[in-house]
């Protein structure tokens, strides 16, 4: 795949803290984001999801993952929004990490 044509949104934050990324999610279409990582130094410690449509019939608003820092580099966080009934995925969102070492 050509990752000339990918748009990745950088993120930069300390060894052992967290960091949060948020995605909008609609759920009434069956819509719903996985995330590709390596868990040796990333850690996915919290998967939120907060309703920001009133209306009962839908269910879509903001899902919210939270990764911990475990190891210095730059990290690729890849999200697949998967459709229940489809084998590809709908949509991509990619993340490079820059964890840089903690000054303990």
């Amino acid at each position: 795949m050509d990752t000339s044509q990918i748009d990745i949104k950088p993120i930069q934050t300390l060894q052992s803290e967290t960091f949060q990324i948020h995605l909008w999610e609609d759920r009434t279409r069956g819509e719903q984001w996985v995330p590709t990582y390596n868990p040796k130094v990333l850690a996915l410690v919290a998967d939120d999801f907060l309703r920001t449509v009133s209306n009962n019939a839908v269910d879509s608003g903001r899902r919210s993952f939270e990764f911990h820092a475990l190891e210095p580099g730059k990290h690729r966080v890849e999200f697949n929004k998967r459709m229940a009934w489809k084998f590809t995925a709908e949509d991509r969102r990619v993340f490079e990490v820059t964890v840089l070492p903690s000054s303990a």
